[in-house]
């Protein structure tokens, strides 16, 4: 009797050893999975990378505690993004977030109608079809615009300012890119306040396109440039920051990124805001609010980099008003 009972209870422990593995895989099973669908690269952005953990952090959610991230990169390659939003889809995620990226917002939508999809962009996600309003989204989608578009007359105003003397203010811009029609008629619009006409040359998702606009550029005096906002010029930043001081071109730009590593002067939606505003909304929607109901929000932080190295290299004199508005001047 005594050798039955403690076979019982060798099969019980044995048995119940073998659950717990099972078990504690369950319990990690049922940890929310966010998939994060990025334009740029780990690299470029292991600060924004904080922000969006801040702003997740608002909502009770810790990476590796509570949560978890699928991260999939697209290195600057627009045209990847379907089929890492299908890959993500196909792990079946709680949400799909896509920070700073328009394409990674229209390829997450194109996926899924179900996943609850947390966008950062700068195009007007009503016209984009990605909502049905700001207010009221109605969908499985919402998020955060940037208003970086919205600012390329402000851009254009600092590059008047900074090269007063130029005879040729240009813009550079992907012809690919989701913001390209919305980046040009700002430019158009901005001409009357700026009462000079500005260029507009493209450069597809290349190297040796940036190159050639940049030749184009050099091949006489008094050039200014605007460099537009684009995934691809974000990744090719050192390339473009390079030629920028190679052939001396006064180089206005939308992302703190180009500033730091030798841009003349950054201006545009704080990166950083907008990453944890994303994380708050991504938090929120993990907590069981509903994408149709949270309304598009707007960031509420600007960033202003003006790097005086690159200006006196430059020989440029940034007034003293400007700097006194920067909110880093590097020296």
């Amino acid at each position: 009797m005594l050798d039955v009972r403690r076979r019982q209870f060798i099969t019980l422990l044995g048995g119940a050893a073998a659950a717990w593995p099972l078990a504690a895989r369950a319990q990690q099973n049922a940890m929310p999975v966010i998939g994060f669908l990025a334009p740029t690269s780990a690299q470029v952005s292991v600060k924004h990378l904080e922000a969006f953990r801040k702003g997740l952090s608002e909502s009770g959610y810790v990476e590796g505690r509570n949560v978890t991230i699928e991260f999939r990169w697209a290195g600057g390659r627009d045209d990847r993004m379907p089929d890492l939003a299908a890959d993500l889809v196909h792990r079946q995620v709680a949400v799909i977030v896509a920070p700073a990226s328009t394409a990674a917002a229209l390829a997450a939508k194109a996926a899924t109608s179900s996943i609850p999809i947390v966008f950062g962009i700068g195009s007007d996600p009503v016209e984009l079809g990605l909502v049905a309003g700001l207010n009221r989204p109605g969908g499985n989608v919402t998020g955060v615009k940037n208003l970086n578009v919205e600012l390329t007359a402000k851009r254009l105003g600092l590059l008047r300012e900074l090269a007063p003397k130029a005879t040729r203010l240009v813009a550079l811009i992907s012809p690919n890119a989701a913001l390209t029609d919305s980046i040009v008629r700002e430019v158009h619009a901005s001409v009357p306040t700026l009462g000079v006409s500005v260029e507009i040359l493209y450069a597809a998702e290349s190297d040796r396109d940036i190159e050639a606009a940049f030749a184009n550029l050099s091949q006489g005096p008094g050039a200014a440039l605007l460099i537009t906002p684009n995934a691809f010029f974000l990744a090719r930043r050192a390339l473009i920051v390079t030629l920028a001081a190679r052939h001396a071109i006064p180089t206005v730009y939308w992302a703190r990124e180009f500033a730091d590593i030798g841009g003349l002067i950054s201006y545009g939606t704080s990166v950083d805001n907008l990453y944890e505003l994303t994380g708050i909304y991504t938090g929120r929607v993990l907590k069981g609010e509903k994408p149709a109901d949270l309304p598009v929000a707007q960031p509420t932080k600007f960033d202003m980099i003006i790097n005086l190295l690159t200006a006196k290299a430059l020989a440029i004199d940034v007034p003293p008003t400007l700097l006194a508005l920067a909110d880093e001047v590097i020296e």
